[in-house]
């Protein structure tokens, strides 16, 4: 089974979903929905440098009807989606003494109203592909904050616990339809994610874990990816974590 969506470094966006269709022989069809259209044509270029056939569309995922709409495209273009890969996310420095106006609210409206939302939207066209071809993937974004203690990103670490909690009760729903259902908690990957946190201190903290530490790359997650993608229908990793070698936890 041929797909290219393991060959892309696609959290190099911040705000996308990425749909394969999933093909048995080379040139599978790959969806890429973001909010910045220029970023947009930036990954479109590379794909297609790459022998890809893109089809993006500049969305905002936590517009409901937008992303609806997207879907609907989707399907009437290219007959529907067999993988989604659900990647939209946005991490803030939040004290729960003195957040940033709004912070907490753009973080739930991305992470957790985005992510239902393109759930929503996309989730049919899982079902009737796995009917058809015995199987399909939906796999979510979350993050090792699901699973730890952040001072100071209290709203962020609880929107990716709720992501890979909805992860495990949509995979009890789809699994009896042949739709297998991942999460992936990476730990420090080395995207733009770490520039707009909002804290001066957190980036230079940041900034010198990089000096200690070799974090992972975009490509190991798009990787990570293809592996539980190509897997035998009749086996699911449910649950994925993702760390530096070098980081004890």
């Amino acid at each position: 089974m041929a797909w290219p969506l393991g060959a892309l470094p696609v959290q190099r966006l911040p705000s996308k979903v990425c749909t394969c269709r999933r093909s048995r022989t080379p040139g599978a069809r790959v969806v890429v929905l973001a909010r910045r259209a220029q970023r947009l044509s930036d990954l479109v270029a590379r794909i297609e440098k790459n022998g890809g056939r893109p089809l993006a569309l500049a969305v905002d995922v936590a517009d409901a009807v937008a992303v609806q709409s997207a879907a609907d495209q989707v399907a009437a273009e290219l007959g529907g989606a067999d993988l989604l890969f659900n990647n939209a996310g946005v991490m803030l420095f939040n004290p729960a003494e003195a957040p940033a106006v709004g912070s907490w609210q753009r973080e739930i409206d991305i992470n957790v109203k985005g992510l239902a939302n393109v759930v929503v939207a996309f989730t049919p066209q899982l079902v009737r592909a796995a009917a058809e071809r015995e199987v399909a993937d939906l796999i979510n974004t979350s993050s090792v904050a699901a699973q730890s203690v952040l001072p100071a990103f209290a709203v962020y670490a609880g929107t990716k616990a709720y992501v890979s909690h909805l992860s495990r009760n949509l995979r009890a729903e789809l699994g009896a339809k042949e739709v297998r259902v991942s999460v992936i908690e990476p730990g420090l990957v080395d995207t733009e994610l770490q520039n707009h946190v909002g804290s001066d201190e957190v980036r230079a903290a940041l900034k010198g874990a990089k000096q200690m530490l070799e974090w992972l790359t975009p490509q190991d997650i798009a990787e990570t990816v293809g592996f539980v993608a190509s897997l035998p229908p009749r086996v699911n990793l449910p649950h994925i974590t993702v760390m530096p070698t070098g980081r004890p936890a």
